[in-house]
């Protein structure tokens, strides 16, 4: 998820030139960033599953069969995607990110219509589901190295990750061993990892549409986190590939 503001990948094609040899051609593709969305609709999808289950609103049996639809299509393909755009834009951390946290929010789609048709046993007390317990296990430590790897990017970041990383854990343990308080403490903890998400991608979507920054990110550089500061940088050789950027 890193936030760098556009990557701009080629095309090398050939043509021929007036005495028959060929010609290199340099076709450059323009990307927006893709974790704009990517993180939009994990904020999304994240809070309103983690409101109901910090108990803000609803029940545990029938909220979820309302929430599933809205979750697995923003939280779920929109951010899947963005992770797939990330990877064109050659970012490791947002491809990963957002395509595990995309695969999840569509399993967590699937797994309600089958609640909803029956075709699976709806457990006897929402908060002892040790099966979706290791879903949050194995989300819990890949997103926890996720965290480690944005601290090269920007404290923003890490605050989505960790937080993120942090819930799940929580949750895991809520799930396997059957405590419905700390469920609604991850509850809590997702809810502030949604609210991280949405100032991050706010703060990069920004920052393209002004062409600087209006919302700091906390990144390694001054004028990156002053309101006003021109964070972006003009198209540059790099790797000896002419109008390309890593990251976003």
């Amino acid at each position: 998820m890193a936030v760098q503001q556009t990557r701009e990948p080629t095309r090398i094609g050939y043509h021929t030139t007036g005495n028959g040899s060929a010609a290199p051609r340099i076709f450059l593709q323009p990307i927006a960033a893709p974790s704009v969305l990517g993180l939009f609709g994990f904020a999304g999808a994240t809070f309103i599953v983690a409101a109901n289950l910090a108990g803000w609103y609803g029940n545990h049996t029938t909220s979820p069969l309302y929430l599933a639809p809205f979750a697995a299509m923003f939280g779920g393909v929109a951010q899947f995607l963005a992770g797939m755009w990330a990877y064109r834009a050659r970012d490791a951390l947002a491809t990963a990110m957002h395509g595990m946290w995309g695969s999840f929010w569509i399993g967590y789609g699937v797994l309600n219509i089958l609640l909803a048709t029956h075709s699976l046993a709806a457990p006897k007390v929402w908060y002892h589901q040790p099966e979706v317990g290791y879903w949050f296990f194995a989300l819990a430590l890949i997103t926890g190295t996720g965290a480690l790897a944005s601290l090269a990017e920007s404290l923003g970041l890490f605050a989505v990750l960790s937080t993120l990383a942090a819930g799940s854990g929580i949750l895991a343990g809520a799930f396997l061993y059957g405590s419905e308080s700390w469920a609604t403490v991850a509850g809590w903890v997702f809810v502030f990892s949604a609210g991280f998400a949405w100032y991050t991608a706010s703060a990069m979507m920004l920052a393209s549409t002004y062409g600087r920054t209006i919302l700091p990110l906390g990144k390694y550089t001054r004028e990156a986190n002053v309101p006003g500061g021109h964070a972006m940088h003009p198209i540059e050789i790099e790797w000896a590939e002419p109008g390309v950027r890593m990251g976003q």
